[in-house]
């Protein structure tokens, strides 16, 4: 049996993790649903245009704001736990190293974006995930933390009032929590569909640890719902040498020079010289009175 792509430490914390943020959003939904926008009463706020409109209940989880409340708090504490275990774990074992964006990062997203756009034939070269992907990862915990900072801001503005205040007040911690909650769902989102889209033996992976390097959408040079399975590979090698040049036609040898040819000329003189093939003088007119006959 092979080594695990993924280890068992990442698959576990990855699908605690999808499970206890599914209810932080549907629970923090529900939360916010309590009251439906971000200015104080009788007040504005600039940079929310739905104030006022709560979210459908069907996005939303808990039952009632109690309810609500009481799993928000609890997936948050399960949340905080696991994303220590993981990022432990990672720092730890060295596998940060195929999640933080290199040097060429800008370069290479601009390629997987040339390829993903059909501007690129060949999948370019990457390592375990791609450069748009260690981006995703990179910056998934980052506003992890800004979420649970900006939740506990709202949670306890007095006793941690110094924290609110970084915030930019209530009513602004509370807007960067629900943005940090877009985002998540947005990167969230992208994620899965790219999985199913372009890679959906990643699911195995992330289960099981399995995985086969030749279905990577590198060898399967796999674009979203394009080469899905690898049904149509191409035949070209991903470092194609240039197609041979064919050697110049050698140019079509000269016809032999002909010699002049001198033709004797009816008078009994001699024509000028010509190049070309011999023609024969013309003959005489034959004579209108038979031989022997008078005229």
């Amino acid at each position: 049996m092979g080594k695990a792509r993924i280890h068992p430490v990442v698959r576990i914390t990855h699908w605690v993790n999808a499970v206890a943020l599914t209810i932080m959003v549907g629970s923090g939904l529900r939360i916010f649903n309590a009251y439906p926008a971000f200015a104080r009463k009788g007040e504005t706020f600039c940079c929310y245009p739905w104030e006022g409109q709560p979210i459908p209940n069907a996005l939303t989880f808990g039952g009632w704001l109690a309810g609500a409340r009481n799993w928000h708090f609890a997936m948050m504490w399960v949340l905080v736990v696991n994303a220590i275990i993981y990022l432990g774990f990672i720092y730890l074992h060295g596998e940060w190293r195929d999640l933080v964006p290199r040097k060429s990062f800008f370069r290479d997203s601009l390629e997987m974006m040339k390829y993903y756009l059909f501007l690129r034939k060949r999948h370019p070269v990457q390592g375990k995930y791609n450069a748009l992907q260690r981006g995703t990862y990179f910056v998934l915990p980052i506003v992890g933390a800004v979420a649970v900072l900006s939740g506990i801001a709202i949670w306890k503005p007095v006793q941690l009032a110094p924290l609110t205040d970084l915030m930019g007040g209530y009513v602004w911690a509370r807007y960067w929590h629900f943005l940090s909650m877009v985002a998540l769902v947005a990167l969230s989102a992208i994620h899965i569909f790219m999985v199913f889209a372009v890679d959906p033996y990643a699911l195995r992976a992330i289960t099981t640890g399995g995985y086969s390097p030749e279905k990577s959408p590198e060898a399967r040079n796999a674009r979203p719902f394009y080469n899905l399975f690898g049904r149509r590979k191409s035949k070209e090698p991903a470092d194609a040498p240039p197609a041979p040049v064919p050697p110049a036609r050698p140019a079509a040898p000269e016809p032999p020079s002909v010699p002049p040819v001198a033709i004797p000329h009816p008078s009994g003189g001699e024509a000028p010289a010509f190049p070309g093939p011999a023609i024969a003088p013309p003959s005489e007119p034959a004579s209108a009175v038979p031989d022997g006959a008078e005229e």
